[in-house]
């Protein structure tokens, strides 16, 4: 069982069972249940059990576990089109502060998730300056 979860977390007190799921699939550091409010039929989500808001703030070995589980369970649910989705900080539109990944079977047209995706017209000059920044930093 993980050694870092926190007490007032939705996600940790479903983790040590404190809050009833309907449990997909577990490793030693993931676990996997069905989304209560589903965008379609089969929503999972994969989380950490390791407490941590940001994805960038997950350990090296959780983040080594979570996406495989998250393959396997999508290959199960026999799944052709899907969303894996996971969302940072509530602007983002994350709702629940506990790293977490969004398996959202694309059933049908209507079903899922459904997203805008409002492009910007960055110039070259804008772009390199933008991988400047990140590079110096990597």
């Amino acid at each position: 069982m993980a050694t870092h979860l926190t007490d007032n977390c939705l996600f940790c007190k479903i983790i040590r069972g404190e809050i009833p799921s309907h449990k997909v699939a577990e490793t030693e550091k993931s676990f996997c249940f069905l989304d209560i409010n589903p965008l379609s039929e089969g929503h999972a989500l994969v989380i950490p059990k390791y407490h941590a808001e940001f994805f960038h703030q997950l350990p090296e070995d959780h983040l080594a576990d979570i996406l495989p589980l998250a393959k396997k369970v999508a290959v199960a649910s026999g799944l052709k089109e899907y969303n894996l989705l996971q969302n940072n900080g509530p602007m983002a539109h994350q709702v629940v502060p506990h790293v977490h990944f969004h398996i959202i079977p694309k059933n049908k047209p209507e079903d899922g998730l459904k997203i805008g995706w409002p492009q910007l017209q960055p110039s070259q000059d804008s772009l390199k300056a933008t991988l400047a920044r990140i590079k110096e930093k990597l």
